[in-house]
């Protein structure tokens, strides 16, 4: 049997496609303004939280705002993406946005907690499909030497959306109310999906397919069980519980049950042969690392600048702004580079070896680094990552077949976010073991936060800001090595030449 990725070199046009041109600009803008609505989304509810909580009551189920999200978006990813190859992009960027603008109006609405929760969990269903259509829709109307620039500034969207979400959720419940950081979903959705409506061509179905609900199922199980354990334990209950043995079972039991289905269904969810190509199979992990080093990374850097450098939550957000614009300048560079060389796997080999040695500086961080200091460490981790984002979708693309295009970018986000999940909650959970360790002959709880080390005395402020030094760095070392592993991985990739041609006709 051939490789997916020697079937796409010669497959020919799908039929099912449409024909008529599209209207490249405004495809690209819309579904770039849909994806800052859900990226923006992930980050500005936090400032809101403190005032929702005063709102609403409800403070024992606060999490679940945040989880219930993550766990309807992590879920409904991989299914977009399949049901857009069989039924075609511009219909489920439809249910996606409809889903999305539907639980956006529901939580400007909601009047308890119980009902915001769960309108949270509509709006991931919506959420979840609008990164991977994204993604999918560029590789409609791109070719692949086109795509590494956009799908790297898609990646940069999130990173711009990490350092302003706060600050504008910060505005909005200072001068609105909480009910505007929804609410101002409805009207920009809308205006973006109309857009995107009238540019892109409707897709014409020539035959019915078979939807594998039974793997459909067991993935949204196993992705379901992960995500509640990595999210939910060592917080709402310990690691060694009966909840977190019976989740890891149930991921175990669920996993191996889709693998069994996957094998024998005539339309997979996600067809188990695409692991037999070595572009797929190694983007995937590099996609996990990807995932793990960023968001492992990247995530308790505002933990020391709060803690230990004394600094205010919005000023540690401006601190990481060069992050993200280190990322900006990488994929820009990598965009240029894959459009004319037609080539990536170097771009991949470069930022992996840059990223053993940004997280190697970053574990040197201390009370005392400059901020002209870290900010270039911080700059260099992004540049680092840029190099990556828009090679593993732009490589993925490049080198399965057209009809499976939606599910192998939905694969590739996936697997970036079990890999965020995952290091989140293990490098957490190593934080966190350290602080209780290193305080355990203070009188003082491991999670103290800006509010009380204000009044506490300058001696035991400082102290403080040892411990948590001392218990981040680690983290930046298991980043160096998780980059190593990338590294390897990279050496073994293929590098098989873009393509010069859009899948889809365009008009310019």
């Amino acid at each position: 049997m051939n490789s997916p990725e020697s079937s796409a070199a010669s497959a020919g046009p799908d039929t099912s496609e449409p024909s008529q041109p599209v209207n490249i600009r405004l495809v690209i803008g819309s579904v770039a303004t849909l994806l800052l609505l859900a990226a923006l989304d992930q980050t500005i509810v936090s400032t809101a939280l403190p005032t929702i909580v005063a709102d609403l009551g409800g403070l024992e189920h606060l999490s679940w705002v945040v989880t219930a999200y993550i766990l309807a978006s992590t879920v409904a990813a991989p299914l977009y993406g399949k049901l857009g190859d069989l039924y075609g992009r511009r219909l489920m960027v439809f249910i996606s946005v409809g889903l999305f603008l539907l639980g956006s109006l529901l939580c400007g609405l909601a009047g308890s907690m119980t009902a915001l929760i769960l309108a949270r969990a509509v709006q991931g269903l919506g959420g979840g499909g609008l990164f991977v259509l994204a993604l999918s829709v560029v590789g409609d109307v791109l070719s692949a030497k086109e795509r590494g620039k956009v799908q790297g500034m898609f990646a940069a969207v999130f990173s711009v959306s990490s350092m302003v979400g706060p600050l504008i959720g910060g505005y909005f419940v200072e001068h609105l109310s909480w009910h505007w950081i929804f609410l101002i979903n409805v009207p920009l959705g809308i205006l973006a999906v109309v857009g995107f409506a009238v540019s892109f061509p409707a897709h014409v179905a020539t035959h019915k397919h078979r939807i594998d609900w039974a793997g459909a199922a067991l993935l949204s199980v196993t992705l379901a069980s992960l995500t509640l354990v990595t999210a939910l334990g060592g917080t709402t209950f310990a690691w060694l519980s009966v909840q977190s043995a019976a989740l890891a079972a149930l991921v175990l039991i669920a996993g191996l049950g889709f693998v069994a289905i996957e094998r024998r269904a005539p339309e997979p969810i996600l067809p188990l042969e695409l692991f037999r190509g070595n572009v797929f199979r190694n983007t995937s992990l590099l996609s996990f690392l990807t995932g793990a080093m960023m968001f492992g990374a990247v995530t308790f850097l505002p933990i020391y600048l709060q803690v230990s450098r004394g600094v205010s939550p919005m000023v540690s957000g401006l601190l990481m702004a060069p992050m993200t614009l280190g990322i900006i300048a990488a994929t820009t560079v990598a965009g240029r580079y894959m459009r004319s060389t037609g080539r990536y796997r170097l771009l991949t080999l470069v930022g992996m070896a840059l990223l053993i040695v940004a997280g190697g500086l970053l574990s040197q961080i201390a009370v005392d680094t400059s901020v002209w200091l870290f900010s270039a460490m911080l700059l260099l981790f992004g540049f680092s990552l840029g190099l990556s984002f828009p090679v593993l979708t732009t490589a993925v693309q490049n080198a399965v077949p057209r009809e499976v295009l939606g599910t192998a970018t939905a694969s590739s986000v996936m697997f970036r976010q079990i890999g965020a999940s995952i290091a989140v909650a293990l490098f957490g959970a190593l934080m966190a073991t350290r602080l209780a360790n290193s305080f355990n002959g203070l009188a003082i709880h491991p999670e103290v936060g800006p509010a009380q080390l204000a009044q506490m005395a300058p001696e035991m402020r400082a102290t403080i800001a040892v411990h948590v030094v001392d218990a981040i760095s680690p983290i930046y070392w298991i980043v160096a090595g998780l980059a190593v592993v990338g590294l390897l991985t990279a050496f073994f990739l293929r590098d098989i030449p873009l393509s010069a041609q859009p899948s889809v006709a365009r008009a310019e």
